[in-house]
């Protein structure tokens, strides 16, 4: 894991993770699981569908929520799911210790996945399967077992496609492979803590309230996307479009209720309506 390590110290040396500094905490850590669970010999990588067939309200004034918050917070039915694969590892094997994480882990997910032949890392930096494109969660098994694993990683087959640098509003994938999350959509509407969105990011939102899967919509290998069968990642009411008057004024215990249990309380209430508002005053400028 030293290649993907150096990567993500060059990242970091190029402030590309902007406000995110959990990221600058032990980078070394992430690139060996053994640093934060003692014993691990193995790393069993998964990837779980999460696409639904549902579209966003063309209405301006509905702000579109991206795809993997739709429906129920994906880090509780993967890590529900992993949970029952490792006990299902411990019948086989008596004595085995394993850890579960899902993104919250001090671990590269992505590289992992494409260690183990789930699939390739995209331009755009997301991971791509052959069979259900890049509308995938990650997770991971530590296990202290060794185990046999796959050597030949899935080919890059992005070749000279650059639909998603061409379609990104920001220019957020800077170069293939490198995204400056300073200049990203997704970052900016959750990640971002600032009381404002800055300008450059906020005056090409194009109507996204919450994340963006523009880089996503554009690639060619989703067109082999599969709708998923697990029916927690159906949109919760209000979850795909949401009215973006109902949402700046929406008040905290509403904001509860609301978001229990969904990807879309990572953001917090102050900084959704200030997504909301962003989109309004971008629509009295328009």
């Amino acid at each position: 894991m030293e290649e993907e390590a150096e990567r993500l110290r060059e990242w970091l040396r190029l402030g590309y993770h902007g406000a995110m500094r959990w990221m600058e905490r032990d980078p070394d850590m992430r690139s060996d699981p053994r640093s934060f669970f003692e014993g691990a010999r193995s790393v069993v990588s998964v990837a779980l569908n999460y696409y639904t067939p549902h579209e966003h309200d063309p209405d301006p004034r509905k702000g579109k929520v991206s795809r993997y918050a739709w429906g129920d917070d994906y880090h509780d039915v993967a890590r529900e799911k992993l949970y029952d694969l490792l006990k299902r590892i411990e019948e086989i094997v008596p004595g085995v210790r394993g850890r579960v994480c899902v993104d919250t882990a001090p671990i590269l997910d992505k590289a992992w996945a494409v260690r183990a032949g789930i699939g390739w890392l995209g331009k755009h930096t997301n991971v791509i399967t052959t069979d259900f494109g890049s509308w995938v969660f990650l997770g991971e098994i530590l296990l202290d077992a060794e185990l046999e694993f796959d050597e030949e990683p899935v080919e890059d087959h992005c070749g000279t496609c650059t639909a998603c640098l061409d379609a990104c509003p920001t220019g957020a994938i800077v170069e293939p492979y490198l995204v400056d999350s300073n200049k990203c959509i997704s970052y900016a509407t959750i990640e971002l803590r600032d009381e404002a969105i800055p300008a450059q990011v906020s005056e090409n939102l194009g109507g996204w309230l919450y994340g963006c899967d523009i880089c996503q919509d554009v690639c060619p290998w989703n067109r082999f996307r599969q709708e998923t069968d697990e029916t927690r990642f159906e949109p919760r009411p209000g979850n795909v479009s949401r009215d973006l008057d109902e949402t700046a004024a929406m008040d905290h215990a509403e904001y509860v209720e609301t978001f229990r249990k969904s990807a879309m309380k990572r953001t917090k209430l102050e900084g959704l309506k200030r997504n909301a508002r962003a989109l309004i005053e971008a629509q009295k400028t328009n």
